[in-house]
C-alpha cells in the first residue's frame, strides 16, 4: 500500500470527506474501510426519469442507492444514512463536468457548476466490497501498487432508456486462480455495489483489446499466473453521458468516490 493510502485508510467517512473538502485529491480505494463508497451522477431534472429507467434496466452496472431532490446537494436534517452532514458538491476528491457529452472540467469542488435543476444519483461502487475481500486474504492489485483501479469500456451495450444509451464499463482486478471462487462468493453478497463479476478470463470476449490501456483509471501489473476478473462499474453512466451528450452532467472522477456513512454490512445479503 502506498504511503498516502496508509495515512488516510483509518479515517472515518466524515473525516475523509473533510480532507477532500480541504483539497486532498486522490483515489478513494482503501480509505475508510467498512463504509460504502458511491458513484455520483447529477443530470438536469428533465433527464431524471430517463436515468431512473436506465438504472432499472441495467441494475448490475447502475445499482441506485440514493436519489436527491432537484437542486439538493446535502441531507437537510441528516436523515440520509448515505450522507449525514455532507455536501455532494465538495466532498468528493475530484469531479468531472460534461457539457454536451464533452469533458470540460475536472475540479476538486463542483459548487460553481451546480444548478438548481440537477437531480443527483448515488450509485453503488465496487470499492465497497474490497474491504471484505482483503479481510479474506484476497489481494487487491491496484491498492498494493498504489494506483487507481483500471476501468474499460466494453463492446457490450447497455439497455437504452429514453435519451440515454451507452456501453457497459467494467473494472478489473487480477486474482490468483485459486482465490477467484472466494472472490465471487464474497462479492455476490453485495448486489448493491455491483455484486459478483460479469466476466472472468479473456478480455477479448468483452471487446477489450489492451489491458494496459484502460479507458479510465490506471493500468495494473498482472503477476504471472493471475487471471483478470471484471466487475460491472458505476462509471457506466458517464459513458452514457459521453455518448448521449446531455447539456450538462456532473459526476465523480473515476476512482474518486463519495465515501458515505453507510456501513458495508448494511449492503450485505445472506
Amino acid at each position: 500500500m502506498s504511503q498516502a493510502a496508509g495515512s488516510t485508510a483509518a479515517l472515518s467517512p466524515a473525516a475523509a470527506r473533510a480532507q477532500f473538502r480541504a483539497g486532498l485529491r486522490r483515489p478513494t480505494s482503501g480509505i475508510s474501510p467498512g463504509f460504502a463508497q458511491v458513484n455520483l451522477l447529477a443530470l438536469p431534472r428533465e433527464l431524471g426519469f430517463d436515468m431512473l429507467l436506465f438504472a432499472q434496466r441495467n441494475p448490475k452496472s447502475c445499482p441506485v442507492l440514493g436519489v436527491f431532490e432537484p437542486g439538493q446537494f446535502h441531507d437537510a436534517g441528516a436523515r440520509n444514512p448515505l450522507l449525514a452532514e455532507g455536501d455532494l458538491r465538495t466532498d468528493i476528491p475530484a469531479y468531472r463536468v460534461y457539457r454536451d457529452g464533452e469533458l470540460t472540467a475536472e475540479p476538486g469542488d463542483a459548487t460553481q457548476h451546480w444548478r438548481e435543476d440537477l437531480v443527483a444519483f448515488l450509485i453503488g461502487c465496487s470499492f465497497t466490497f474490497e474491504a471484505p475481500l482483503l479481510e479474506a486474504g484476497i489481494p487487491i492489485a491496484h491498492i498494493e501498487q498504489g494506483v487507481n483501479v483500471p476501468m474499460y469500456k466494453t463492446a457490450i451495450r447497455c439497455e437504452p432508456a429514453g435519451r440515454l444509451s451507452g456501453p457497459l464499463v467494467v473494472s478489473m482486478r487480477p486474482l490468483p486462480a485459486d482465490l477467484i471462487a472466494d472472490a465471487v462468493r464474497i462479492t455476490s453478497r453485495y448486489p448493491g455495489v455491483h455484486g459478483a463479476p460479469v466476466h472472468i478470463g479473456s478480455p477479448a470476449e468483452l471487446g477489450i483489446t489492451d489491458l494496459d490501456a484502460p479507458d479510465f483509471g490506471d493500468p495494473v501489473q498482472i503477476p504471472a499466473g493471475w487471471t483478470p476478473v471484471f466487475w460491472a462499474c458505476g462509471v457506466t453512466p458517464q459513458a452514457a453521458v459521453m455518448e448521449s451528450a446531455p447539456e450538462l452532467a456532473i459526476s465523480h472522477a473515476p476512482g474518486h468516490m463519495l465515501i458515505t456513512d453507510l456501513p458495508n454490512t448494511a449492503l450485505q445479503v445472506p
